[in-house]
């Protein structure tokens, strides 16, 4: 019999029953029935129940054994009573009668139960990750993970792509966030970079005639964290092909992150149809360039309601070039009690609060001042239906633009009794992101997010240039590289209405892919740069391996990379992208079990000819 297991602890049934077996894991939990002992007794792929009476000579021995101590043990497998079957467990059909027992490896206290859900802090599950990952949990995401993983490049590999390893150790390139840097031995006083993405290298293999390249690339990016972003380290999906357009590349990773999805993502529902929505109207209906379309939620412009109207706060605002008043509908939000929750949400995003008009049926007071008689005999008329109820606008915007403007407000969002809208008015970009928050709110509080969807939206058509308020400077407001819509010609016109192909992919209000197609023409490159302030000596000194190599016939080329963890995360179903990553750091980048960052020894800094300066 081998040294440790004949099988695991998922692999005996009723078939094996009277069979001489050697199982070795984990003790789960321990139980004792009046001197009968019970072991949950667990490995990587399973648990079966061990036992063990007075009457075997390991009894003693199995006395002993606590929580998540390793242990080795022989016995025979014995049916259970019909009464006693788990139903829950592959081999709920067994037990295993325990003869002899070695113990493999003692565990100490435990600073955390592996058995059960218990909630511990982050710093804790960090910082004793072994122990966490243990968890039935933890070791379900991480084997969906590597299952993901596998799927993902057998489908690369279906789709005719080859895949490379590029250098890990290479040089600054701006991918929109900060280098981690490594001093050079060899070259005191220089540095290298850990590669944001593969950017440069991918399209480099596309300038020597490589067609299709994809790889599952590691890359480093010294970033705040977020609960949907690690702050250090990531995996993505990176491809790159020659001669496609725009829709090539989405027909190409269509397939298999929606083949993904529907592998992994536990019945729920892939949409099949993704629709692309430019970075414009995303902005204008979501508030976000990364919207969940889960929510049926559409804001909307209705700034011609408010001009001249009697709301002065509004009307004041839009004589202003370049604001305007947007609606967030809000179907069966229509109660005084929502809309003041509405208004605290606002304030906490510091805003003064947040307009309102909500739709409800016409009161009896209504219809006295409107008839011009008592409240009694209004209820009396309403009760007999002499008088139609029908319905009225509420709240102080409506009292302040009157009951035209209300209705016509009513009558373009397609509202109706019960309902309500919401109003922020502005300079869209300062507004933008708290009018995508509050549309996200009111989805989940009104519960009109189909949560057991999978919702996918290409955004596309991003501005490659944007203008600072103060400074009046131009500069690159989305990827430099992306080729502009247009060529050369559009950089001739203004740099504001110049876009770009350039798009991502949104899934239930997160990023998973961001891609282009590529600027692989010198001349416009140098133009693009030249707009945005960066001259022609800076350009070739700062990504001269790139552009030296278009000098010698690089082909159209476009790709994209598509986050892992990220994906991983939402089929997981989980709000944290540290429950998806074996040994993440936490949210200040530290890695508390392997106590990193850490203080170099003397010797480190004097053979790299570096000094740390302390910090006051």
């Amino acid at each position: 019999m081998h040294a440790y297991r004949s099988h695991t602890c998922a692999d005996l049934n009723k078939d094996n029953t009277g069979d001489s077996v050697r199982l070795s894991g984990w003790v789960h939990r321990v139980r004792d029935h009046g001197g009968l002992l019970f072991i949950d007794l667990r490995d990587h792929y399973g648990m079966t129940q061990v036992i063990c009476d007075p009457d075997s000579p390991a009894f003693a021995d199995v006395e002993k054994v606590r929580s998540e101590w390793c242990i080795r043990v022989d016995g025979t497998v014995k049916a259970r009573d019909e009464s006693l079957v788990n139903t829950k467990l592959p081999t709920g059909e067994i037990e295993v009668f325990v003869h002899d027992i070695e113990v493999l490896g003692h565990a100490a206290e435990l600073p955390l139960m592996v058995f059960g859900e218990q909630e511990y802090p982050e710093e804790t599950r960090l910082r004793y990750r072994y122990l966490d990952l243990r968890r039935e949990k933890m070791q379900r995401n991480m084997i969906m993970r590597s299952d993901v993983v596998s799927s993902i490049r057998k489908r690369m590999w279906d789709q005719k792509f080859k895949e490379f390893q590029t250098p890990i150790i290479t040089a600054s390139s701006p991918e929109g966030a900060r280098d981690f840097l490594v001093p050079s031995r060899l070259h005191p006083g220089k540095f290298y970079a850990l590669p944001q993405a593969p950017q440069q290298f991918k399209q480099l293999l596309m300038v020597s005639g490589f067609d299709k390249y994809f790889q599952i690339a590691p890359c480093f990016r010294d970033e705040d964290p977020r609960a949907d972003r690690s702050p250090t380290d990531f995996y993505q999906l990176d491809l790159e092909m020659s001669f496609v357009t725009q829709q090539d590349v989405f027909d190409t990773i269509q397939p298999v992150i929606g083949g993904i999805f529907e592998e992994f993502g536990g019945g729920r529902k892939v949409d099949e149809t993704w629709e692309q929505i430019s970075y414009k109207d995303a902005a204008l209906w979501y508030g976000s360039d990364k919207p969940d379309l889960r929510n049926p939620i559409k804001m909307q412009v209705v700034s011609e309601h408010f001009a001249g109207s009697g709301f002065a706060i509004f009307a004041k605002l839009l004589e202003q070039e370049g604001t305007e008043v947007r609606a967030i509908p809000a179907p069966t939000g229509g109660s005084r009690k929502f809309c003041d929750r509405m208004n605290a949400f606002a304030q906490k995003e510091g805003l003064p609060g947040m307009g309102y008009i909500f739709w409800r049926e016409k009161t009896a007071d209504a219809v006295a001042q409107e008839l011009g008689i008592t409240v009694k005999e209004a209820q009396a008329k309403l009760k007999s239906g002499e008088v139609e109820g029908g319905m009225e606008a509420a709240g102080p915007l409506a009292k302040n633009i009157g009951p035209e403007r209300t209705e016509a407000i009513r009558q373009q969002l397609g509202l109706t009794v019960g309902d309500a809208a919401f109003f922020l008015g502005g300079k869209p970009k300062a507004f933008e992101g708290v009018a995508g928050r509050a549309r996200n709110v009111i989805g989940e509080e009104l519960k009109l997010i189909d949560l057991n969807r999978f919702a996918f939206a290409w955004i596309v058509d991003f501005p490659i240039y944007e203008k600072d308020e103060v400074t009046g400077k131009i500069d690159f407001e989305h990827n430099p590289f992306s080729m502009p819509q247009g060529g050369m010609e559009a950089l001739q016109g203004d740099p504001l209405k110049v876009l770009g192909y350039q798009y991502d992919l949104a899934c239930n209000g997160y990023e998973l892919v961001s891609g282009a197609i590529r600027n692989h023409k010198p001349e416009i490159m140098f133009k693009a740069f030249e707009i945005a302030g960066y001259g022609k000596d800076e350009v070739e000194k700062r990504f001269g391996g790139m552009v030296n190599a278009f000098q010698y016939g690089a082909p159209p080329h476009g790709g994209c990379a598509a986050g892992i963890d990220r994906i991983v995360m939402l089929l997981a179903d989980e709000a944290n992208i540290r429950e998806v990553i074996l040994f993440p750091m936490n949210q200040r980048a530290e890695d508390l079990m392997m106590n990193a960052p850490s203080d170099p020894t003397p010797d480190q800094l004097m053979e790299l000819g570096l000094r740390v300066i302390p910090q006051e």
